[in-house]
C-alpha cells in the first residue's frame, strides 16, 4: 500500500471547484435550474402585475423551490435572506447533478453489474 502524498490546498480547492461546476452542467441540474427560474419568473410576475386584496404568499415559493439550503439563510438578518435564493439554487443543483452522475452507472448497467 502506497502512502498518501500530501496535496496543497490550492490543488484541492481547484478539484472541488471543478467537481462543483461539472455537477452544475449535468442535464438534471440544468433542468432543476430551469424549474427554479420559471418559479422565480412566476413569483416576480405575481408580485409586480397582479393586484391582491390580501397579501400574496407567492414569494414563499421562491424559498421552497430552493429549500432546504435557502431556509438556512432565513434566520440571517434581512439583506442576507435574499442571498439564500441563488446560493440554495446552486447548491441544490450541484447536489442533484452529482447524484445523477453517480447514479448513471446503476441506471445504465443495472445494479448487479455496477457492484460486482
Amino acid at each position: 500500500m502506497q502512502p498518501l502524498e500530501p496535496t496543497d490546498a490550492g490543488t484541492t480547492a481547484r478539484a472541488r471547484t471543478a467537481a462543483f461546476l461539472r455537477s452544475l452542467r449535468h442535464p438534471v441540474a440544468l433542468a432543476y435550474l430551469a424549474l427554479v427560474a420559471a418559479v422565480w419568473v412566476w413569483v416576480a410576475a405575481d408580485l409586480l402585475f397582479v393586484t391582491h386584496e390580501d397579501a400574496s404568499l407567492s414569494g414563499v415559493w421562491a424559498f421552497l423551490v430552493t429549500a432546504p439550503t435557502s431556509l438556512v439563510f432565513a434566520a440571517l438578518p434581512s439583506p442576507f435572506i435574499w442571498l439564500g435564493l441563488p446560493v440554495g439554487a446552486a447548491v441544490q443543483a450541484a447536489a442533484l447533478g452529482a447524484a445523477a452522475r453517480h447514479a448513471a452507472p446503476l441506471v445504465r448497467g443495472g445494479f448487479r453489474r455496477a457492484h460486482q
